[in-house]
């Protein structure tokens, strides 16, 4: 009796552990989610502080789970991490918005011509069924499940590239974006466009379909330079003419 007592409180102290483990693990993924989307919405500003103190206390939690989040966080780039031990959203560079874009057609171009060379046909109903819901989406007209969605089609591209090492870096680099892309959908919006990016989802994947690298370059490229150029004109100050 001694022995099974005894064995009972090792396996009720090992299932506490085990339950206590995943509330922290739960915890952090809680904030991680809530921290992501708000910097990515822009309700968090770039340069923000984000003191763990005040963390634990928003979302009744140890600072634990809340520094296990903004590792997290720190690892997709959207917040940084001072010499001072401090933690602030991630400054959004503009001035070195040309360089990011530059990274992203490249990387677009890539993975969407390796895509073209090794794609299945499970990856062409994995893109088609993205580029739907995609759509979808768009009629929603909430800018953070569209950049959502438009993440969710362009790594189905990537993953019919199959090369994990281009499809990692493109995948950070759609992350590191989406704050912009933010913009760029609030400005279509203003303009009234229904689908920003979408008609041209579906003539990458017929390019991926046929096969044609050559193509599925072209429009990867061109996709690219759509969004920089329409990010550009978001920029633009419009000044009033006369005032009395």
């Amino acid at each position: 009796m001694p022995q099974d007592n005894e064995k009972q409180q090792k396996t009720g102290a090992s299932s506490g552990a085990r339950t206590a483990k995943a509330k922290r693990g739960s915890g952090a993924k809680l904030v991680y989610e809530t921290l992501k989307d708000e910097i990515l919405e822009l309700r968090l500003t770039p340069g923000a502080p984000l003191d763990e103190t005040g963390l634990a206390e928003r979302f009744s939690l140890s600072r634990s789970p809340i520094r296990e989040a903004l590792v997290r966080l720190s690892s997709e780039g959207l917040v940084d991490v001072l010499s001072n031990r401090s933690t602030i959203v991630a400054p959004l560079n503009l001035v070195e918005f040309p360089r990011y874009v530059e990274a992203l057609d490249y990387l677009q171009r890539v993975v969407t011509r390796l895509a073209a060379r090794n794609r299945t046909a499970a990856d062409l109903d994995r893109m088609t069924k993205a580029a739907e819901a995609y759509d979808a989406t768009c009629l929603e007209g909430n800018p953070l499940r569209m950049s959502e969605a438009n993440k969710a089609f362009h790594m189905r591209v990537a993953e019919a590239a199959q090369n994990p090492y281009f499809t990692t870096a493109y995948g950070r680099l759609l992350d590191e974006g989406r704050r912009i892309l933010h913009m760029h959908y609030f400005r279509r919006r203003e303009a009234d466009d229904r689908y920003p990016l979408g008609p041209e989802h579906f003539d990458m994947i017929e390019a991926i379909r046929l096969q044609d690298e050559a193509e599925a370059g072209r429009l990867a490229h061109e996709h690219t330079r759509m969004f920089h150029d329409r990010l550009l004109e978001f920029m633009q100050a419009n000044y009033v003419a006369d005032i009395d």
